[in-house]
């Protein structure tokens, strides 16, 4: 009977009171408050912690499933940069590192440029990942910035960048620094060919990042306490010997001071990008002036006024509408624009020479406005 109690009874006991571990990433702890959740909750929560509403880091491929219809997206293939330009190497070579950014990422770089529908709209978006070398802009980065941005031009489509950078990358050097001027050009591209540029600022935004593309939106939208800054709290309290405000360089702060235009909790982002796409994209221009324009012809006509050889006419706003399209106003001299009584003589002037014209004259001392 030994065997029985010396062996069959201690494994049946051990499976009946043997416990599972969870891994090791299956608790996180609330940067905030400190409170433990654990991993499924946040997933199923977009990484926002239920305890106080912390926004932790989200991936650059979650960031694309939360933003595209169904979570679908294709991606877009980035050329090839140098991958260590200057044989850098400190306590590790540099290509090392980004060797092991690729393999537990695996991303080819920490900006993932990608293009799917938004409410059936078509959207190219670019996505910095903080996982990859802490989302740094190196020559890789900034090349996917700049085909993103002209795939959309390609596509006249809204661009959307989800920005969380520590800045350029220094083992580039100046060839990272490079990468701005570069980006600042294809957002130039963006604005020509009339198409809008949105850019969701998340913890963090700082260094080169902040000083180019992601602050030259159209619409900065920014996650609750993310740090948006180009040097740190800490560098600039060192350097001024000053204190700082709370929350000093924090999304709310730079809200209530001009610096950015919502702050928006990350279940409602979605949401707001909806709209803005709505409101901004090229094909709600067409829609707009395509109903503006048969609207308007009508309202000339009753007012017994004529179309203008475009086929359009000047609305209550002041705007023009020529079939279906917006009007460029007339341009103003730069020493004109803030001097009312050079404007007022030249209308004057061009008043009395139509007036002359048909053989009547206007009142002394008026200028025939209405």
């Amino acid at each position: 009977m030994n065997w029985i109690n010396n062996i069959v009874r201690p494994k049946i006991r051990g499976l009946l009171t043997t416990r599972r571990e969870p891994p090791e990433d299956f608790w996180h702890k609330c940067p905030s408050c400190g409170q433990m959740t654990d991993k499924n909750a946040l997933l199923e929560n977009q990484h926002v912690f239920p305890c106080c509403g912390h926004h932790g880091r989200m991936t650059a491929p979650e960031r694309m499933a939360a933003l595209f219809d169904g979570g679908a997206y294709k991606i877009i293939p980035v050329k090839d940069a140098p991958s260590d330009p200057l044989k850098f190497r400190d306590s590790k070579r540099y290509v090392d590192r980004v060797k092991d950014a690729k393999a537990s990422t695996t991303l080819t770089s920490a900006v993932l440029i990608a293009e799917g529908t938004v409410e059936t709209r078509p959207v190219v978006s670019a996505a910095h990942d903080a996982r990859f070398m802490s989302g740094s802009l190196a020559t890789s980065e900034g090349e996917a910035v700049v085909m993103g941005m002209l795939r959309a031009v390609e596509k006249h489509c809204a661009f959307i960048l989800f920005a969380a950078s520590g800045g350029a990358r220094m083992q580039e050097g100046i060839l990272s620094l490079m990468q701005m001027p570069r980006t600042t050009i294809a957002v130039q591209r963006l604005r020509e060919a009339g198409l809008p540029y949105i850019v969701v600022l998340t913890d963090p935004t700082t260094g080169g990042v902040t000083a180019s593309y992601a602050m030259l939106g159209d619409v900065h939208i920014a996650e609750p306490n993310a740090l948006i800054c180009f040097a740190g709290p800490r560098v600039i309290q060192q350097t001024i010997r000053e204190q700082l405000p709370d929350g000093f360089q924090r999304a709310e702060y730079l809200f209530a001071h001009g610096m950015i235009d919502s702050v928006t909790h990350r279940h409602e982002l979605r949401a707001t990008l909806v709209k803005l796409v709505k409101l901004l994209s090229p094909q709600a221009y067409a829609l707009t002036a395509t109903k503006a324009a048969p609207k308007a012809a009508v309202i000339a006509k009753a007012n017994g006024k004529a179309l203008n050889g475009a086929g359009g006419h000047v609305n209550g706003h002041g705007n023009g509408v020529a079939n279906g399209h917006f009007t460029e106003p007339e341009p103003v001299d730069g020493e004109d624009r803030l001097d009312p009584a050079r404007i007022d003589a030249k209308e004057r002037a061009k008043r009395d020479a139509e007036a002359k014209a048909k053989g009547r004259a206007l009142p002394p001392g008026g200028t025939g406005r209405a």
